[in-house]
């Protein structure tokens, strides 16, 4: 399973790489894999300040749909054009390349020192087995 060493990571499943003030957010490779292909992304929360753990969106596979939840406070500035309907509209990059183009949103943070609950990639790697 692939768990880069740069980036943070949450329980549920969502990766970060924080730059400065602003956090790019996606989901992990294990969580890629056990939604299968995925056939939709949606994010509604663009211009939005959310809080820690609120749901910025959803990722629907062919048999299921799954929240997504925000790792770190901040306003949502941008949802991935690539994955975005009524742009690129390709869902399958989050499974083709979860740590790279597949991201999702990216977020200018509340407090970019505020990383609490997030794990390091040793904490993730032993959390997924």
């Amino acid at each position: 399973m692939n768990v880069p060493d740069h980036l943070l990571y949450t329980e549920e499943h969502e990766w970060v790489l924080i730059e400065g003030n602003i956090a790019t957010i996606g989901i992990t490779d294990f969580a890629q894999e056990q939604l299968d292909e995925l056939v939709y992304v949606e994010v509604d929360t663009v211009g939005e300040t959310l809080d820690r753990n609120e749901v910025f969106g959803t990722v629907e596979a062919i048999k299921t749909t799954s929240d997504l939840f925000m790792p770190l406070a901040g306003k949502v500035i941008e949802f991935n054009p690539e994955l975005n309907e009524s742009e690129g509209d390709n869902p399958t990059m989050v499974n083709e390349d979860a740590y790279g183009k597949g991201w999702i949103v990216k977020v200018e943070l509340s407090d970019p020192d505020d990383r609490e609950g997030l794990l390091d990639a040793a904490a993730y790697a032993k959390l997924i087995g």
